[in-house]
């Protein structure tokens, strides 16, 4: 398993069960709706490392790590949604929006990384 050597993966991981708690907070009336999406959004973010991970060329790679970088933004509209909506507070936007910048610069290194190869 490739991918569980990965530092992008593991935060990746951590990032996502964060979200998980956090939603649990949000009103039952979002679980098929924000709840719902902010939660797929951050696991296809790590998901999509692993898959990417288990490719056999670097192209395959790229390719999921750019949809990981997507659902990094993804996750990040979602949160502003949340907070403006207040089911989240701004200290955890702002330490979630933090997260996704860590996470993204992660995924942009390792894909230059793999570029170069």
């Amino acid at each position: 398993r490739p991918h569980q050597k990965l530092d992008l993966w593991r935060r990746a991981i951590e990032f996502l069960v964060s979200i998980y708690r956090a939603t649990e907070r949000f009103p039952k009336e979002e679980k098929f709706g924000l709840t719902s999406q902010v939660r797929r959004a951050a696991v296809s973010i790590a998901a999509n490392v692993a898959e990417g991970a288990a490719r056999t060329s670097t192209k395959e790679f790229l390719q999921f790590l750019s949809v990981s970088q997507g659902s990094a933004s993804e996750a990040d509209t979602e949160l502003v949604i949340a907070c403006r909506l207040g089911y989240i507070t701004k200290n955890e936007y702002e330490h979630f929006g933090r997260e996704l910048d860590d996470l993204g610069r992660m995924i942009t290194r390792l894909s230059q990384s793999l570029r170069r190869r």
